[in-house]
């Protein structure tokens, strides 16, 4: 999905039928749980179920296309790594055009397979880009405790 490329609840005509949309999203939200490359597009294609419109579909056809070219990208676990628990965080301060919420990211590894990763929108409005970094940090040191 391009970076730049802002989807919102306003652009473009409204689905006739809304269903092949959902069951796609749908689909693709599976996908996800091996496939941690196309988690961010998912993430900000689902936010769009209750009303997607063409924009939204055209984004999601796009992204099958990604698929269809990109096969055995998938995550790969090898027996060789060592057992170092390694955590990243990230956020994308005011990444909502609607809200204006605040996106966390992480990715826990354990040692070079990946084996948790998370992409959401933080619940309250950060001022700054610090500011939503430091709401990042505490659910990734909650999912390290987890883990």
């Amino acid at each position: 999905m391009n970076p730049r490329l802002r989807l919102d609840d306003e652009q473009g005509e409204p689905l006739d039928d809304p269903s092949p949309y959902r069951q796609l999203n749908g689909r693709l939200l599976y996908l996800t749980l091996s496939r941690p490359d196309i988690t961010y597009a998912v993430n900000n294609l689902s936010q769009f179920m209750a009303k997607p419109r063409t924009p939204h579909l055209q984004a999601v056809h796009h992204l099958i296309r990604y698929l269809k070219g990109s096969p055995g990208q998938g995550l790969l676990y090898t027996t060789t790594s060592a057992l170092n628990l390694r955590a990243f965080s990230d956020s994308d301060w005011a990444s909502c055009p609607t809200t204006r919420r605040s996106t966390t990211n992480f990715c826990v590894f354990l040692g070079d397979c990946l084996i948790s990763w998370r992409t959401k929108k933080q619940p309250t409005i950060s001022k700054s880009s610090a500011e939503a970094e430091y709401r990042a940090l505490p659910a990734t040191g909650s999912e390290l405790t987890w883990l």
